[in-house]
C-alpha cells in the first residue's frame, strides 16, 4: 500500500463555479447593501495656534492614525561645539523621560499594537506615531512627552555610544551615503555642509546637557507642526494648545546655507568608482525646483521598471556612445528651504570612470544647448506627477508631505495645485536650469580607485 499522497503533492488547481444565467455584478437575491450613507470626503486643514504651532490633518476615516511632529531641528542647526548632535537625539527617542520609563514606553507602545520612530534630515527631525484609532490617545501622550519632556539621563545617553559606532558603521558600508555626505561638506560653508552622522571626534562625547540645551532652543513651538492623518482636528489643536505648549516662542534667526564649492576625494581600493559632480539648485517649493525636478526625469533618475534599462534617460544614451564598460548613472537633485544642488552621479570601473563622467556631464550641455525635445519634456513631466501621485497613495509618505509643506509655509497645497506647477514648467524653464548646472560653480565628491578620475576643475 502507498498510503495517502504527501499534501504538496496535491493539486493546486481550483475553480469558482460560475453562476448560471446571472450577472456577477449585481448582489445575490434577499442579500441587501448596507444601507450606511457614504462618509463626506474631507480636505487637509491647517491652522497656526497664537503659540506659533502648527496643526494640519486630513481626516480619511482610516481605522489606522498617524500623526507626527516635524521640528526644525536638523543637522543644519548643530554648532561647531556639538556636531554629531542630531545623530544621537535620534537614537534617544525612546529614553527615559519627565513621564515614563524607557521600559515603560516600550511596554505600553507594544501593548497598544502602536508604533514610534524618529527620523532625521538636515533639516528636520520627525517624531511619529502609528496606531489603532481607538487608541490614540494614549499613544499621542507618548509621543508628546518625547518632544516636550525629555529627560535625558547621563548614564542611558552613555549606552547610546554602541549604536551611534553601528550606525556609523553601516553608513560607512555604503559608498552613496559616504559620497552624498562629503558632497555636501564641500558644496557649503555651514548649516548644509554638517553630516547626517556624528563625526569620528564627537563618538561618545555628546554629554546629556548638550542635548537638554539643544532641545530648550529647538524643540519650541514656533519651530513644530504637529501633522495627522484619521485623526480630528479638533482632537489635534487640544494637544497642541496643551501638552505641547511647554516650550513657546519663535526661536533665533537661522544661519542661511553659503554654497561655495568645492572637492572632495575619498582614494581607496574599491574598482568602483562613486562619483558625484553637482552645481547648485533650486531652492524647495520653488518654480525652479520644478525645472530641476522635470531635468532630473529627462536626464535619468534611475529605471521605472524593476531591474530596467532606462532606455529613455538621455545619459544612459550619451556614455553607451562613449564606452563599452559597465556603468550606471543617474542624475541627483535636492532641493532645500534656503539652496539646493543639482547634478550628475556615475559609477563607473575605475579605468573608465573619466570617461563616464565626462560624457554625463556633456549630456547636461546637450540639453543646455536646446537639444531637448517637447516628447521629451512631455515625458518628463509625466514622470514627476505619476512619482507624486504615487508616493503620496501611502500613510508615510503623505504624512512627511503635509508635515513638511505645513512647517514651511504654515499651508498646504493640494495635489491639483502641485500638477499644475508641474504642467506650467517650460522647455526654456529646463534649458536655463541646465545651463545653471553648466555655468555655475561646480562642487565634486568621489570614492574608489580614482586613478583615471578627472579633478573638479577638470570636468
Amino acid at each position: 500500500m502507498r498510503g495517502i499522497r504527501s499534501l504538496n503533492n496535491l493539486s493546486k488547481r481550483c475553480y469558482a463555479a460560475a453562476r448560471r444565467n446571472e450577472a456577477l455584478t449585481e448582489p445575490l437575491p434577499g442579500c441587501k447593501p448596507p444601507a450606511s450613507a457614504p462618509l463626506p470626503p474631507q480636505n487637509v486643514q491647517v491652522s497656526k495656534l497664537p503659540n506659533g504651532l502648527v496643526i494640519a490633518s486630513l481626516e480619511n476615516y482610516s481605522p489606522l492614525s498617524s500623526v507626527g511632529v516635524f521640528v526644525k531641528a536638523g543637522s543644519r542647526y548643530e554648532t561647531m561645539e556639538n556636531q554629531g548632535i542630531t545623530h544621537v537625539l535620534r537614537l534617544a527617542g525612546n529614553l527615559t523621560n519627565k513621564s515614563s520609563s524607557g521600559f515603560k514606553i516600550c511596554r505600553s507602545v507594544e501593548a497598544l499594537g502602536g508604533s514610534l520612530s524618529v527620523t532625521s534630515s538636515r533639516e528636520t527631525m520627525v517624531y511619529s506615531a502609528e496606531c489603532l484609532r481607538d487608541h490614540l490617545d494614549s499613544l499621542l501622550e507618548h509621543l508628546v512627552n518625547m518632544t516636550s519632556a525629555q529627560d535625558f539621563r547621563p548614564w542611558e545617553v552613555a549606552d547610546l555610544t554602541p549604536r551611534v559606532k553601528i550606525d556609523k558603521a553601516l553608513a560607512e558600508q555604503c559608498p552613496q551615503i559616504g559620497v552624498i555626505e562629503k558632497l555636501h561638506e564641500a558644496a557649503y560653508k555651514n548649516a548644509l555642509s554638517n553630516s547626517l552622522y556624528c563625526p569620528d571626534y564627537m563618538v561618545g562625547q555628546i554629554s546629556s546637557d548638550q542635548l537638554q540645551s539643544f532641545v530648550e532652543e529647538n524643540f519650541i513651538t514656533g519651530r513644530m507642526a504637529l501633522v495627522g492623518l484619521g485623526v480630528k482636528h479638533s482632537v489635534l489643536r487640544q494637544v497642541g494648545e496643551g501638552l505641547l505648549s511647554t516650550r513657546s516662542g519663535a526661536g533665533a534667526p537661522v544661519a542661511k546655507a553659503v554654497y561655495r564649492g568645492g572637492e572632495l576625494r575619498m582614494q581607496n581600493n574599491n574598482d568602483l568608482v562613486n562619483a558625484l559632480v553637482t552645481s547648485e539648485g533650486g531652492v524647495s517649493g520653488s518654480a525652479e525646483a520644478n525645472a530641476f525636478s522635470v531635468l532630473q526625469r529627462i536626464l535619468g533618475a534611475g529605471p521605472h521598471v524593476k531591474r530596467g534599462s532606462n532606455i529613455t534617460s538621455k545619459l544612459s544614451q550619451g556614455i553607451a556612445k562613449a564606452t563599452t564598460q559597465p556603468f550606471d548613472a543617474t542624475a541627483f537633485n535636492a532641493s532645500y528651504s534656503d539652496s539646493g544642488l543639482f547634478g550628475v552621479y556615475t559609477i563607473a570601473q575605475a579605468d573608465s570612470a573619466g570617461e563616464v563622467i565626462k560624457a554625463a556631464i556633456a549630456q547636461v550641455q546637450g540639453v543646455a544647448e536646446g537639444n531637448v525635445s517637447d516628447a521629451d519634456i512631455t515625458r518628463a513631466k509625466n514622470q514627476v506627477k505619476t512619482e507624486y501621485l504615487m508616493s503620496i497613495e501611502s500613510s508615510e509618505s503623505l504624512l512627511e508631505e503635509i508635515g513638511a509643506q505645513v512647517l514651511t509655509t504654515a499651508s498646504y497645497q493640494l495635489p491639483d495645485a502641485v500638477l499644475q506647477a508641474v504642467d506650467g514648467v517650460t522647455r526654456d524653464d529646463v534649458v536655463k536650469a541646465a545651463k545653471k548646472f553648466v555655468d555655475g560653480k561646480k562642487t565634486m565628491a568621489a570614492s574608489g580607485h580614482l586613478i583615471n578620475t578627472p579633478f573638479v576643475d577638470e570636468v
